[in-house]
């Protein structure tokens, strides 16, 4: 079992940044990548950024790319997703996603964090 925290989220204006952290525990060991996804209102939930456990291997959606970067802190057990030049369309709940292939491919969500982005 994976158990996933978020922190970060909150209220700023277009063009602002914000910091998102993923805090992992439990079978640690197991994960294989992990992911933050966004869902609007609305609207079904989409990756936006993954990023491998071995080897630190990242993709982006294309309406992220140069703006958010996702990385890790192995010591913390921690992924983080910065976020920069925000835009109004980036407001959702974000989650984050932990990926495990054995014994078998299985998906662990945390409860998410709430980004309002105002213009």
């Amino acid at each position: 079992q994976v158990q996933l925290v978020e922190s970060g989220g909150g209220l700023v204006q277009a063009g602002g940044s914000l910091r998102l952290s993923c805090a992992a525990s439990g079978s640690i060991s197991s994960i294989n990548a992990m992911g933050w996804y966004h869902q609007a209102p609305g609207k079904q939930r989409e990756l936006v950024a993954g990023i491998t456990t071995s080897g630190g291997m990242t993709n982006y959606a294309d309406s992220v790319k140069g703006r958010f970067t996702v990385f890790r802190d192995n010591a913390k057990n921690t992924v983080y997703l910065q976020m920069n030049s925000l835009k109004p369309e980036d407001t959702g709940v974000y989650y984050c996603n932990a990926a495990v292939l054995v014994p078998e491919l299985s998906f662990y969500w945390g409860q998410g964090t709430q980004v309002t982005v105002s213009s």
